[in-house]
């Protein structure tokens, strides 16, 4: 990608949604003409934050209304899922693409409001299918049990929420049922990019979508279950423009319609349908940049990286970490995770594809170690209280601080922060959107903005840098009761990882 001195302008860090949604709201209070925006989840009953947000409304419906009445176009593009494995997100998108359509109706000008719910075209072969079949039946037909408990007016909204699986129902509530003639074919990845440009000048990009699960603060005061560690960036220059040509883009490239065109400083991830191939489960890669610079940039390292990411499953990108932890006996590497996945930690899900993804963790972290032996470091964050569970929720005795984050540093000379897991499926199949930061004083603000949230506030500049310092503080608060450690930081529980995690051979490693 090389350096684009005048791609990137001055960018603004923010780490939490407590920071990030103000920011978005200045941006959508200040537009001139138009925004386009692409979210997985963007939910119009979030509330407000900032002051000059509440003067004109509670939540983000009467600041989408207000933004359109000003004469500012909107177009998004808001992820659709697969209505069988994921019934509720696929409520929730045609939920809140309900609620922008009256937000234009509201504004007077629902001519200026263009939002999209969609789906990624790929599809699983049908041979796959064919095999997947009695799966497939028993979720319609759970999904039928609970609309038939609802009350006739309830499941007849949720069923309204919920237009491309009522197709595959028959019968009338209370007697719904899977229509067992079809043969679905399920939708194997999924829009995950979270980027919103305004007039083509101003970019806000990252891993952050907007609603009140999201929201958190640095203090992480809330219910483990609530907590929510993230990282947005805003910034204009061209990669404004490139955004929006993404964004432009997107549904023909990954239709296949059209092939993706090259972009200077943008990121991505894009796929498109296989055209071949009756027992397919995945798409076909058309754009794997974030893979390449994320390894690119490992190769170049010296002397430290840091990762701050959700998963770290991506076996090319732990072979590129071993490889340079013996080209280069100096590299130090530092890792902080979530002490588990959300879905196990908060939702006790057994489920095989969860299991697999710990497995393909717990692998990765094993090579790195056995490659950097002490030169590296794996770490979780915890609140500082006590709770007397001893879930996958919580870690030594306290509450998980969920960390969602895409953040990758290397050394002081570049970082990438992006919509992408350091897992197979952000980059290979999903559809994700990022950035890489070149100039060094870009760098060392998102260095030194990650440091000061988990490394105590006395901590020595130079030596926040060495794996022996997050070691140590790590270590001793895992000695220490929760109220009385230094900061957030315990050592990574490797150890349920690898007893949860189940291997599945034949199953794509891009599918968790």
């Amino acid at each position: 990608m090389g350096d684009h001195l005048d791609a990137i302008g001055e960018t603004q860090i923010f780490l939490t949604a407590s920071s990030s949604y103000p920011a978005l709201e200045q941006q959508f209070l200040q537009t001139r003409s138009h925004i386009a925006a692409g979210f997985r989840v963007f939910d119009p009953r979030t509330k407000l934050r900032s002051d000059a947000g509440r003067t004109i409304g509670e939540d983000w419906y009467d600041l989408i209304a207000h933004t359109l009445r000003r004469g500012v176009a909107i177009r998004m593009i808001l992820t659709d899922f697969d209505p069988i494995v994921r019934p509720d997100d696929h409520r929730m998108t045609w939920n809140a693409v309900r609620r922008f359509i009256s937000a234009g109706e509201a504004s007077g000008r629902p001519d200026l409001l263009h939002i999209t719910p969609a789906m990624h075209p790929a599809r699983i072969g049908r041979g796959s299918a064919a095999m997947l079949w009695p799966k497939v039946m028993h979720e319609i037909t759970k999904e039928a049990r609970r609309l038939n408990a609802l009350p006739a007016d309830d499941a007849k909204r949720d069923l309204s929420m919920m237009p491309l699986l009522a197709p595959y129902m028959i019968g009338d509530h209370p007697n719904l049922r899977a229509n067992r003639r079809l043969l679905p074919r399920l939708v194997p990845t999924t829009y995950h990019q979270k980027v919103a440009v305004f007039d083509d000048t101003n970019v806000y990009i990252g891993g952050l979508d907007l609603d009140e699960r999201r929201y958190d603060t640095p203090d992480h005061d809330r219910p483990g279950e609530q907590t929510w560690r993230d990282c947005q960036i805003l910034t204009s220059g061209t990669i404004a423009k490139e955004a929006a040509e993404h964004l432009n883009e997107l549904l023909a490239v990954t239709s296949g319609a059209a092939p993706a065109k090259p972009k200077q400083s943008l990121l991505r991830t894009l796929s498109a349908p296989r055209t071949s191939s009756a027992f397919r489960l995945s798409p076909r890669p058309v754009v794997t940049e974030l893979e390449a610079a994320h390894i690119n940039q490992i190769k170049k390292a010296q002397r430290f990286i840091y990762l701050e990411t959700q998963f770290l499953r991506s076996k090319p990108i732990a072979k590129a970490l071993t490889e340079v932890a013996t080209a280069n006996p100096d590299l130090q590497l530092l890792v902080l995770l979530p002490g588990a996945p959300e879905d196990v930690a908060f939702h006790n899900s057994t489920r095989s594809d969860a299991r697999y993804g710990e497995y393909l963790q717990a692998k990765c972290i094993d090579m790195i170690v056995k490659a950097f032996g002490d030169r590296v470091f794996v770490t979780s964050p915890a609140q500082p209280r006590p709770v007397t569970d001893d879930s996958r929720g919580t870690l030594k005795s306290a509450p998980l601080i969920y960390v969602h984050s895409k953040v990758a540093i290397f050394d002081d000379t570049a970082a990438i922060v992006s919509s992408a897991n350091l897992n197979g499926r952000s980059l290979r199949w999903d559809t994700e959107v990022g950035l890489t930061l070149t100039r060094r004083e870009d760098v060392a603000k998102l260095t030194k903005a990650c440091f000061q949230h988990w490394l105590p506030d006395d901590g020595d500049p130079e030596l926040s840098k060495q794996v022996a310092t997050w070691r140590q503080i790590a270590q001793n608060n895992a000695q220490t009761p929760p109220h009385s450690r230094d900061g957030f930081l315990l050592p990574y529980p490797i150890a349920p990882a690898r007893r949860f995690g189940r291997n599945l051979p034949g199953v794509p490693e891009e599918m968790t």
